[in-house]
């Protein structure tokens, strides 16, 4: 392998450095827009005597240039610069009809006529280092204005961008569901537990805060709950009989263990990682892994744990078979200001008919 060559893959990545060179302000703020990204840098000016002073100390690899300047005019100007030692990409932009010909004997690598389009310019700067000899020229917008032509394209980018996010969000719930079954795989004796119990916790948090459902990392928290339990022996985890002290206080460890293994993911930050630790609080402050009371522990968390608790109780595990949903029921009154925060007891009691459905159809769904 050529070292040298290694050596510069593993370099930081050095921004484009483009030259906007245009005696028309407006023209100027569209293009620094347009190419306002990480993989550019941008310096502009409205004249090619300014245009020499700033490109003798800061050499940029690429000058979009207006043909018709005060001054010296853009075709000389294009000629001092490919004429120099380790010249530019110059890209002529005109409003006239410059011949193919005259530019490339300026030495520019390619020609936009004004009014262009900003994907078209983009396209092309992406287009110069894959072809270093041919002169590129970009189709010209006939009578369009320019700022027409930039509003139409912004919003062809706008439907574009909403389109790949809403591609993205679909792949990270698929991301996130594939690894959930994957932690269910683990634990087999919890059945579908996460997409129920994640089902139980959106309809509590609909009723007990519906301003929570604003932060898009909770859902996914609600799924990843139990990813400590990577970290769990199988053998306590599937104990069929009950835990001595100490393995349930390895078990006490996965919600810790949990935001350990998430915290620096930017899709759970927020009210997502703050569920993922404190799932396991008790409104009495009996619970772990921080032994926090009341509203200590963070709603999401506090909502999330009775719908945790719905789903355990109406479950068969290896040490009990399920209590009925009345029995269930039951319990969670039981525990109203003890376990649970009155408030998501309120919010159970108006939607036990619903929660009871969901558990009902996703019961039909695993059996």
């Amino acid at each position: 392998m050529d070292t040298s060559q290694l050596y510069r893959d593993l370099l930081p990545h050095r921004r484009r450095r483009v030259l906007v060179v245009d005696d028309d302000p407006t023209l100027r703020l569209l293009l620094r827009t347009t190419l306002a990204a990480d993989e550019f840098e941008i310096e502009e000016v409205g004249s090619a005597e300014e245009a020499r002073e700033v490109a003798r100390f800061w050499r940029p690899s690429v000058v979009l240039l207006d043909v018709q300047l005060p001054g010296l005019d853009g075709l000389s100007f294009c000629r001092q610069l490919t004429n120099a030692a380790d010249p530019p990409s110059v890209v002529m932009l005109t409003g006239s009809r410059v011949g193919a010909e005259e530019a490339r004997e300026a030495g520019a690598r390619a020609i936009l006529t004004k009014p262009f389009s900003p994907l078209d310019l983009i396209a092309l700067m992406d287009e110069l280092d894959e072809t270093p000899t041919e002169l590129l020229v970009a189709r010209s917008e006939g009578d369009a204005e320019q700022l027409l032509v930039y509003a139409r394209d912004l919003s062809r980018i706008v439907e574009v961008e909403r389109a790949q996010r809403r591609l993205l969000q679909h792949a990270y719930r698929q991301t996130v569901a594939a690894l959930a079954d994957a932690l269910e795989a683990k634990d087999p004796g919890t059945g579908r537990h996460a997409q129920r119990v994640q089902h139980y916790a959106l309809t509590l948090t609909e009723t007990a805060e519906p301003g929570l459902l604003d932060d898009p990392s909770l859902e996914y928290g609600f799924l990843l709950h139990d990813v400590g339990k990577i970290g769990i022996a199988d053998r306590i985890l599937n104990k069929p009989g009950p835990l001595t002290d100490d393995e349930r206080g390895v078990i006490e460890l996965h919600p810790t263990i949990g935001e350990e293994i998430l915290s620096g993911v930017a899709l759970l930050e927020g009210e997502g990682l703050r569920v993922v630790r404190s799932h396991h609080e008790r409104w009495d402050g009996l619970g772990y892994p921080g032994g926090l009371v009341g509203d200590q522990i963070p709603l999401g968390a506090r909502i999330f744990a009775l719908a945790d608790a719905l789903d355990a109780m109406t479950s068969d595990r290896p040490y009990r078979p399920a209590l009925s949903w009345e029995e269930a029921t039951d319990e969670i009154l039981s525990q109203d200001g003890s376990q649970f925060d009155p408030k998501v007891v309120r919010a159970f009691c108006t939607r036990e008919r619903q929660l009871r459905r969901t558990y009902e159809e996703l019961s039909v769904v695993a059996a």
